[in-house]
């Protein structure tokens, strides 16, 4: 185990050692559109991240990952030295009975690295069909820092692992934001993605390019489409736990 490793019962974060002082770290589950599974994985690409280590649980669906005939674990961490940024990307669901587990986890591997801050990125259902950015912060620094480039989220709920690792965030002091990409079905939404990545170009100068999301928006959907799929037929049923009767 690496200096940075994270270990308990239920989940396991495993990397090599993290050498970045205080980084940014985004994190980015599938939910509504796909849309922080998609742009996370963009940036990662469009920086030429490196791969540093993985997330991972016994509630975790049992499924290997393939990417140009390689394995990868299904929950992946890489890290740019030049940016100063930490990525956090799923390509499986986190089921909300394990939520609390999963987020409590990455929020204290990131306490013990540093972090500097966190960005949750997520989709939203709504009825428009514009594609925007709605925003929200754990404090009022963070909620200045994106008030001029989202649309601030006045009320409302963040449901599942992005809203659980926001409550995370804020119970132990790290600022967060979290960054919604508005998007109008379930099904994948690269152009919702876009969106959400040109926000974080202008809040921390990443220059991503997104053409090549655009140009390829219905071949991503239809390969997300099948991935989400194949997930969907390997997971069982997550048993409750005793010990927390009234979670879930």
């Amino acid at each position: 185990m690496s200096d940075t490793d994270y270990d308990d019962s239920d989940v396991k974060i495993v990397t090599k050692d993290i050498k970045l002082e205080n980084p940014v770290l985004i994190e980015g589950f599938p939910g509504i559109g796909l849309v922080g599974n998609i742009a996370s994985q963009q940036i990662i690409d469009e920086l030429d991240m490196t791969y540093v280590g993985s997330i991972d649980s016994r509630y975790f669906p049992p499924i290997a990952v393939l990417y140009e005939g390689l394995i990868n674990m299904p929950v992946r961490i890489y890290e740019s030295i030049e940016h100063n940024l930490i990525i956090v990307v799923s390509d499986i669901p986190i089921n909300p009975s394990v939520s609390y587990d999963v987020s409590k986890a990455l929020v204290e591997w990131a306490k013990s690295i540093n972090v500097k801050e966190i960005v949750s990125i997520a989709g939203i259902a709504t009825m428009g069909e514009e594609h925007k950015v709605f925003g929200a912060a754990t404090d009022k620094d963070m909620l200045e820092k994106i008030k001029d480039k989202v649309e601030l989220f006045q009320m409302g709920t963040i449901s599942g692992i992005s809203g659980s690792v926001m409550g995370e965030c804020l119970v132990n002091e790290i600022p967060a934001i979290s960054l919604l990409g508005a998007t109008q079905s379930q099904n994948p939404d690269p152009r919702a993605a876009v969106v959400v990545i040109e926000v974080l170009n202008s809040l921390y100068n990443l220059s991503i390019n997104t053409k090549s999301l655009i140009e390829q928006a219905e071949q991503i959907e239809i390969e997300m489409q099948k991935l989400a799929e194949d997930v969907r037929t390997t997971e069982q049923p997550v048993a409750p736990r005793k010990e927390f009767p009234m979670y879930g």
